[in-house]
């Protein structure tokens, strides 16, 4: 009677914690939002009396729809222009802004035009070809000597990471993988890498 309390207990909590987790992720991030809005939402209920619900819905629509506006916008020669002048601008203000950029463009799929996204997907036998232990890592410059530069990023994190110089011969190629998926991989600590390749051929 004691063990089944226990795992009644246990499973219940299994199945309940992870829906309280997402309630309070989704809360926590409306609050945020609201709260980045406030200024927007004031500005509606002082002009138009909308109660404080009903304003932070309308504003949140038009971030939503202004964000389609732009994605609309940057489809189109001349968004594709000033998207890469603002780019370069935003990237001497800010620095970090190329990082949070590029794992944001990782998530969301979006890896065209990255720096990643000429890379190939590759298993890299760093401690030697004998070794059963292999890292996944970006081909990002093959030399003439035979040499291949790989980088290995780091997870959750993909944008740091290490880079070597190894002989080409240490390098098992999966052209089939897209450098997106395995950047999803990298950033979930590695999880989803048996859908990437067969770790032991």
């Amino acid at each position: 009677m004691k063990n089944f309390i226990k795992q009644a207990l246990i499973g219940g909590t299994l199945v309940i914690l992870p829906i309280v987790i997402i309630i309070f992720f989704f809360r926590w991030v409306f609050l945020l939002v609201t709260q980045l809005i406030q200024p927007l939402t004031q500005y509606t209920i002082v002009q138009f009396g909308f109660p404080e619900l009903v304003s932070n819905i309308l504003v949140i629509a038009l971030i939503l729809f202004g964000c389609f506006a732009i994605g609309t916008l940057v489809s189109t020669s001349l968004g594709k222009w000033l998207h890469h002048h603002f780019d370069k601008y935003l990237i001497k203000l800010a620095p970090g802004y190329r990082m949070v950029k590029e794992i944001v463009t990782q998530v969301f799929g979006g890896s065209e035009g990255s720096p990643f996204s000429k890379g190939e997907v590759v298993r890299a036998k760093l401690f030697g070809e004998h070794c059963e232990t292999s890292v996944t890592a970006l081909v990002t410059s093959k030399h003439a000597n035979g040499m291949v530069t790989i980088f290995v990023p780091t997870g959750p994190n993909p944008t740091s990471g290490n880079i070597y110089h190894i002989p080409n011969h240490l390098v098992v190629y999966y052209p089939e993988v897209k450098v997106e998926t395995m950047m999803k991989s990298i950033i979930a600590c590695g999880a989803g890498s048996d859908k990437l390749f067969t770790i032991n051929e």
